[in-house]
């Protein structure tokens, strides 16, 4: 494990000493405060930096006192006695008994991501409970929404100020270790999603004494800049990823929007110093979500920076084909949808750098067909796809259901690393909305009429009327609606399912997945298409799908090159229509053909 002394935050030196560092260039004085002892003044340093070592243990109350009218809480805080405003709390990072001290990880090409809210699944001990079941369906992985403490009992996690701090809202620390740890013993990775692009809006004490940490000439669409360009606020983030690898044994790490991050070589200095931090035998997996579709991020030589991105592009050209959306960004994905999913399935990104996503901007992305196809995590839906829209609505209310089961199946059964979001393998058709439980009013009704008006240039919601029925996002009943439930014969159906293609997957996919590259691809029809892959072995996978309503031509020898072939899974109607050389409407055959 990593020795890393960090330099940011209270940590025990002793059982009953510890040492405070803090950084507040800002200011002249700094005072340590602890719940029922006089104030201790705090020793400057060099480039803003203050110390000091106190007679104190786990369990222990502070603040920093930075002005006559300001006590903040410590922006390293490693647990809150409370909420975001309240005094931070001396941890012992030793005190949890790990039971499986031997685990390593699982190799990234064995990922089955689920992406999961801890708070709609009842806190880490609820998802702990829902693991073994979790595991049985072939899940190798769970992926948390940001769990840094944020402002009030809801939050989809992305209005966090105390990255090093476990929100309560969803358990202990001590929990949280013991849901890591119930994975591990089940053989599963634990992910977790981190947001180092921006603060929330509340709570966020930095700017009052480290307005360094900021920059104003650059604006970003949650505020102040953070400056990528200053060493310690790079290192406030760095050792916070190894924080959550080291102390928690988190398997890997999401990194939220990194396109927002205006110095490019961070993302190049985090990944090397998180890799340099542990011994090469532990397997541990960095992901991006990255609009600008930087391929060189995810280069395997010289060295290893980023295991995978989030592929939206093959997202929204398969929202496309199964909804038939057009606005917003699904505008980029309308024309040749078809052929930007062969070039998705083949590829990695459908855009390249050759076009902007928006008429009049940037040309977007970089090539991408050098790299291996378990390089894009894949998803047919994820937190963002599904919240973002204004009721929440999942594809079971939006698309075909049998165009859904083929879409899925494409999803778990393709050379890309899958990715499930809660509620999918139950067939859920409740929603997700954006929720939050924002502590003023002032900020609570700000944020509830920004919401409603970003959308009033979608047409369907141009009427203020329609835009008041938008769920409010600071009510309780829009996150009690957002925790996922199906019927008892529906969920029983799906997870069937699920258990079944996954079975095959892990039986028959990822095997063959270290050295699988693309081969080629074919447009079948307006939405349907064909993709091989060669896979490690030598095998070739061939993946033919039709999500339109109307079958395509195709024939028996189009599918396998004439050769025959083991079928991997098909949908029912496939076998006869092929023999009529058609590939039924909502339809799937996935096959391995035979070796050389």
């Amino acid at each position: 494990m990593s020795q890393l002394d960090y330099s940011f935050g209270a940590r025990l030196v002793a059982p009953n000493r510890t040492r405070f560092r803090f950084w507040a260039p800002g200011t002249q004085q700094v005072s340590l405060e602890i719940d029922g002892r006089p104030s201790m003044p705090m020793r400057a340093g060099v480039d803003g930096w203050f110390d000091v070592e106190a007679d104190c243990g786990p369990g222990s109350r502070y603040r920093y006192r930075v002005g006559d009218d300001m006590a903040v809480p410590d922006p390293a805080s490693r647990l809150q006695a409370g909420d975001v405003h309240d005094a931070s709390v001396v941890c012992d990072p030793d005190s949890y008994q790990w039971k499986n001290t031997d685990w390593q990880g699982r190799p990234w090409h064995e990922t089955v991501l689920y992406e999961l809210h801890p708070g709609a699944l009842g806190g880490f001990a609820g998802i702990a409970r829902q693991l073994p079941t979790l595991a049985e369906l072939g899940f190798t992985a769970i992926e948390l929404m940001p769990i840094a403490d944020f402002p009030g009992q809801r939050n989809w996690g992305y209005d966090g100020v105390l990255p090093y701090a476990p929100d309560t809202a969803y358990g202990t620390p001590e929990q949280l270790k013991e849901l890591i740890d119930t994975a591990h013993g089940l053989g599963m990775m634990v992910f977790l999603d981190v947001v180092y692009n921006h603060f929330g809006p509340d709570g966020n004490y930095l700017g009052a004494y480290a307005g360094d940490f900021f920059r104003d000439d650059i604006k970003t669409p949650w505020g102040q800049a953070i400056d990528f360009r200053r060493r310690q606020v790079r290192d406030y983030f760095i050792e916070n990823a190894i924080y959550w690898l080291d102390e928690y044994r988190f398997d890997g790490l999401r990194f939220d929007a990194v396109h927002a991050i205006s110095e490019k070589d961070f993302l190049v200095e985090m990944a090397e110093r998180i890799r340099a931090a542990f011994p090469p035998e532990r397997h541990l997996h960095l992901v991006l979500e990255n609009d600008d579709n930087s391929a060189r991020m995810l280069a395997q030589q010289p060295g290893r920076l980023y295991d995978a991105q989030w592929n939206d592009d093959l997202h929204h050209v398969l929202h496309v084909m199964l909804t038939g959306e057009h606005e917003g960004y699904y505008a980029g994905y309308i024309n040749q949808a078809a052929e930007r999913l062969a070039r998705g399935l083949s590829e990695g990104f459908v855009y390249q750098g050759e076009a902007p996503l928006y008429p009049g901007g940037e040309p977007r992305g970089e090539p991408s067909g050098h790299l291996p196809p378990t390089s894009f995590v894949l998803f047919l839906q994820n937190h963002d796809q599904i919240g973002n829209r204004a009721f929440g609505d999942r594809l079971t209310t939006l698309s075909h259901p049998d165009a859904l089961r083929a879409a899925s199946a494409l999803l778990l059964l393709s050379p890309h690393i899958p990715l499930v979001f809660m509620g999918e393998e139950i067939g859920a058709t409740t929603p997700f909305l954006y929720f939050t439980s924002h502590l003023t009013q002032e900020l609570a009704d700000a944020v509830r009429n920004g919401r409603r008006e970003e959308f009033a240039r979608f047409s369907s919601f141009s009427a203020p009327e329609t835009r008041e029925r938008i769920p409010d996002p600071n009510a309780e009943s829009t996150f009690t609606a957002s925790i996922p439930v199906a019927d008892a014969l529906v969920a029983s159906s799906w997870r069937d399912w699920y258990k079944g293609v996954l079975a095959i997957r892990h039986a028959q996919i990822v095997p063959r997945l270290p050295g699988a590259r693309a081969l080629d691809t074919q447009v079948l029809g307006p939405r349907a298409v064909k993709a091989r892959w060669m896979m490690g072995d030598g095998r070739v996978l061939m993946i033919a799908i039709n999500l339109g309503a109307a079958p395509v031509a195709i024939s028996y020898e189009q599918l396998a090159d004439g050769r025959g072939g083991t079928i991997l899974f098909e949908t029912q109607e496939v076998p006869d229509a092929a023999l009529r050389g058609e590939l039924p409407a909502h339809a799937i055959i996935v096959l391995l053909e035979p070796a050389p």
